[in-house]
């Protein structure tokens, strides 16, 4: 028996106590007391009406053997095209059918952007497992506390900080398949009033070619591996009981080798560098009833490409930077009403080609958050905007639950969201239009979240319905404009069980929706790379003391793509995946092996017309923590 087999046998052996990660993350429905830093207002998920989802600590310690984008693809209602593709694809991730724009990146409750992308998106690739501490996600439109883009949802990655009191080294090595190495090392602690955390994460790969080879031709195609450096380093300053400062730096750098495009392999010199720096301080000042919190990034961002086309070589510079003020205060008014009003300040530019075009986007904003009223909670928000080109524009939220009796809580949003015209869209090289208006939607979300049997059980279901207008697209004939509208709507299942030391996971989505198209460049009652209905189901047990495992298995349906070579709509086929994770503990568990093995099955899909997908991989490797 190849090792292979050996392999898929030991993973298909797991799955008889388990089944992975993906759920794991949903340690998340059933943490009623676990504050929700993301919504400003530090709500806990049994007094919100949000759609909330926490990936804990202990799943981002269970994980070191996936990226950041393998890992958000796992969640409900999160489709990360690119995930399972090569390691160096760029990923975009599309939230409840919404575009690859629409949701936004948080960091420790900053927002992240890309002035110099066409879409403005975090790249999820810029950001180690391994620096995180715990993940938060917001389903719905969140526009009224985090401004553009928040249209579908947001992902607020919270990253370590520093250690209880002396010094902690702590660090995660490993290897896998296609030459896959991964490295961090990081030290933390704290003493007198000082905290700190520092990080660092060396990532390298051969990977696979990312086009996949047409039909009929024998030509090999080169791999297109990556390497990647990454520091993370923040800082706590206690000035007194009431006064904190918390500075912050991050850096990363990526050489990724690319192809020409679908289908074809291009120059073998053809690469991307990626860069991308951060730094700035979180601040608060808490007294008696209130707190004040200033939050300041500044960012820089820059995708230097080497490509192709037809054959022929070409260099491609793009590089924008940011930067962002949010002034926010929280007050409470007696034991039942919190209140938070803030200004957000936002200045981008694109610092490549000629001009080096310049916008600014100020707001105000406030909610009033009145809960634990008898059974009732409810949340009402507005944010006021000031764009420098288009003018202004507002948005509200109203969120009301209801606890019906202690396991059941029902609840809605009734919001509207925008996304703001980026840099290249307004003054760009191609097709710019200075008259471009922010793209707004009209959302709509109800569900329930029931709890049984001290919580051993629980089931969460969650309907949601978005109205898109003024999209803007890209008409070949006159560049930008704002295209009529986009409708999509769907819902969520999520079940959850605990027994002994075993628990079950489960997720359905169905997601359905129009979307305009650059293949018949009208509007279609269908989305790419968005599957109508997706199931996953996750189990893990803690065997014994030390040893932990489990498995997951998901299910992705039909979806579009546009095949770019001929110009047509082509169906992909629905696939599954299989992983399974198995971690043992040694030395009163500071240290930990562990082994990921993915796509145990091997089955053969493409998530994007054009290019490949990763077989059965496997990585492999030890965590560790010295005091």
């Amino acid at each position: 028996m190849n090792k292979t087999k050996i392999l898929i046998a030991a993973g298909l052996g797991l799955v008889q106590l388990s089944i992975n990660q993906s759920a794991k993350a949903q340690d998340t429905l059933k943490l009623k007391d676990v504050v929700i830093s993301a919504t400003k207002n530090d709500q806990k998920q049994s007094q919100t009406g949000k759609v909330v989802s926490i990936i804990s600590r202990e799943t981002l310690e269970r994980s070191h053997g996936k990226s950041l984008p393998e890992l958000i693809s796992e969640q409900v209602g999160i489709i990360v095209a690119g995930s399972g593709s090569n390691p160096g694809v760029n990923k975009s991730v599309f939230f409840r059918g919404a575009g690859s724009a629409y949701a936004v990146v948080l960091i420790d409750g900053i927002v992240q952007n890309d002035p110099s992308g066409n879409g403005g998106a975090f790249d999820l690739r810029l950001f180690s497992i391994d620096q995180i501490d715990h993940i938060e996600i917001l389903r719905g439109g969140q526009s009224t506390i985090y401004g553009s883009d928040a249209i579908a949802g947001v992902i607020n990655i919270i990253t370590k900080k520093g250690g209880p009191k002396g010094n902690t080294i702590y660090g995660v090595a490993s290897a896998g398949s296609y030459e896959t190495y991964k490295g961090t090392i990081g030290l933390n602690g704290s003493v007198d009033g000082f905290t700190y955390n520092v990080n660092y994460t060396h990532h390298k790969t051969d990977g696979i070619s990312e086009a996949a080879n047409p039909a009929g031709n024998s030509d090999e195609f080169d791999k297109d591996g990556f390497k990647t450096d990454g520091v993370n380093a923040s800082f706590g300053i206690k000035l007194d009981q009431h006064f904190s400062v918390n500075p912050f730096i991050r850096y990363f750098e990526g050489n990724y080798k690319i192809d020409e495009g679908a289908f074809t392999d291009g120059i073998a010199a053809n690469h991307s560098i990626v860069k991308n720096f951060s730094g700035g301080v979180n601040s608060k000042y808490e007294f008696g009833t209130g707190k004040i919190n200033l939050n300041y990034s500044y960012q820089t961002s820059s995708n230097n490409t080497l490509g192709s086309y037809a054959g022929f070589p070409y260099e491609s510079i793009g590089s924008g930077r940011i930067s962002l003020l949010d002034l926010f205060y929280n007050q409470k008014l007696g034991n039942k009403l919190d209140l938070l009003v803030g200004i957000d300040n936002r200045v981008m530019k694109l610092s490549s080609g000629a001009n080096k075009p310049e916008t600014n986007i100020f707001a105000a904003y406030g909610s009033l958050f009145l809960h634990d009223l008898s059974v009732f909670n409810l949340e009402v928000g507005g944010r006021y905007n000031k764009h420098e080109q288009y003018g202004e524009n507002y948005t509200y939220t109203i969120t009301p639950s209801i606890n019906v009796i202690k396991e059941l809580k029902l609840f809605g949003t009734v919001s509207t969201a925008f996304k703001i015209p980026t840099l290249s869209m307004l003054f760009g090289q191609y097709g710019a239009n200075l008259n471009l208006k922010p793209e707004q939607s009209q959302n709509y979300e109800a569900g329930f979240n029931l709890s049984l049997a001290d919580d051993r059980f629980s089931l969460r279901g969650a309907a949601f319905k978005r109205d898109l207008t003024d999209a803007i697209i890209y008409d070949f004939a006159v560049g930008y404009i704002n295209q009529e509208s986009q409708k999509v709507k769907g819902f969520e299942i999520e079940p959850a069980i605990k027994i002994w030391k075993l628990n079950i996971n489960g997720y359905y989505s169905f997601t359905d929706g129009n979307e305009y198209n650059s293949i018949n460049n009208k509007v279609e009652d269908f989305l790419f790379r968005r599957p109508k209905h997706a199931f996953g189901i996750t189990t893990g047990i803690q065997a014994t003391d030390n040893l932990y495992l489990s498995a997951n298995y998901r299910y992705f349906g039909e979806r579009t793509d546009g095949n770019f070579a001929n110009y047509l709509v082509e169906t992909l086929p629905g696939y599954k995946l299989f992983n399974a994770y198995a971690e043992y503990s040694l030395a009163k568990k500071n240290v930990k092996i562990f082994f990921d093995a993915k796509n145990i099955l091997n089955e053969k899909y493409n998530e994007i017309i054009g290019y490949n997908s990763l077989g059965f991989n496997f990585n492999a490797g030890v965590s560790f923590n010295i005091r």
